[in-house]
């Protein structure tokens, strides 16, 4: 694609994203969720928190209002070509934003952490939140994810070895720490949960890889053999705890576990998760030769 931006088409393009992913849950999480109802017991609290929550889904969907009144931080993840203007990027989402909140679509959420005051727009300080990597493809692809604050109040970061969960610097530690941080959140983090985990690199970039694997497709394969095993091993394990969605009990505490990795210092090992709530909102835009793609 040509590396200059149509600002007025990019902005409508994004704002459509925004709607999207503020009031259309994606089909694999609704699938997901449908599946989950299907093995709980009729007449259980699970199965009825289900039921409401798939209903608030489609209620949301015909009515284009948000699925959540806390539409959460927004979080962007960019890829772009080489030559295009991240500057340019970053003042058209940011619009795009600011007219989202001006139609409800977003719920002011930028506050000053000093002052406290509520900027109104969405807008502040690493607010939205924006990640940018440059690749070869010939496409602007930009990803969204909306991450209320109740499962982010409920996400958390480890430091190995750990005594108190007799949890050392490998894989089986890195297991111990997700069942404890789930065990932890009980409903608090509006279950079911998707779990993403960022295992390696510094206290920064280890939260980043935890959130970066909550863009990933809940059906999808992890291409790293020992951790698709390990996410296999622990989304049964997770839904043996019993919390079940909203904490009332049942068959469900998770709906997905995502593991990523990032190289560490030797002195270092940290694992962080991203705990995401059942409103697992995140959308996507491409844009290349022309088309508009939405995912």
């Amino acid at each position: 694609m040509a590396t200059a931006i149509d600002e007025r088409a990019l902005e409508e393009q994004v704002y459509d994203l925004i709607v999207r992913a503020s009031t259309d849950l994606p089909e694999d999480v609704v699938r997901a969720m449908k599946e989950a109802r299907s093995h709980e017991k009729d007449g259980t609290s699970a199965k009825n928190v289900f039921g409401m929550l798939l209903q608030n889904v489609d209620l949301a969907r015909e009515a284009k209002t948000p699925i959540c009144q806390d539409t959460g931080t927004n979080i962007y993840h960019v890829h772009y070509p080489a030559g295009t203007s991240t500057l340019q990027l970053r003042k058209v989402i940011k619009r795009a934003t600011e007219r989202a909140t001006k139609d409800s679509i977003l719920r002011p959420n930028a506050v000053d952490p000093i002052t406290g005051k509520n900027s109104g727009n969405n807008l502040g300080t690493e607010n939205p939140f924006f990640h940018f990597e440059e690749w070869e493809d010939d496409a602007l692809e930009i990803k969204l994810m909306l991450k209320g604050g109740g499962c982010e109040n409920v996400s958390g970061q480890y430091k190995l070895p750990d005594s108190s969960l007799d949890a050392g610097r490998d894989l089986n530690g890195v297991y111990k720490t997700i069942i404890d941080a789930v065990n932890n959140a009980q409903g608090l983090g509006c279950a079911p949960g998707i779990i993403g985990a960022g295992v390696g690199g510094d206290r920064a970039t280890s939260h980043l890889t935890a959130k970066k694997q909550l863009f990933r497709k809940l059906d999808d394969d992890n291409p790293d053999a020992e951790l698709a095993k390990m996410e296999k091993r622990l989304y049964k394990d997770l839904n043996s705890l019993g919390i079940g969605p909203m904490g009332f009990g049942g068959k469900t505490t998770v709906l997905g576990v995502k593991l990523g990795t990032a190289h560490r210092v030797p002195a270092s090992y940290f694992v962080s998760i991203a705990y995401m709530c059942w409103a697992y909102r995140r959308h996507s835009l491409t844009l290349k030769n022309g088309e508009v793609i939405y995912d």
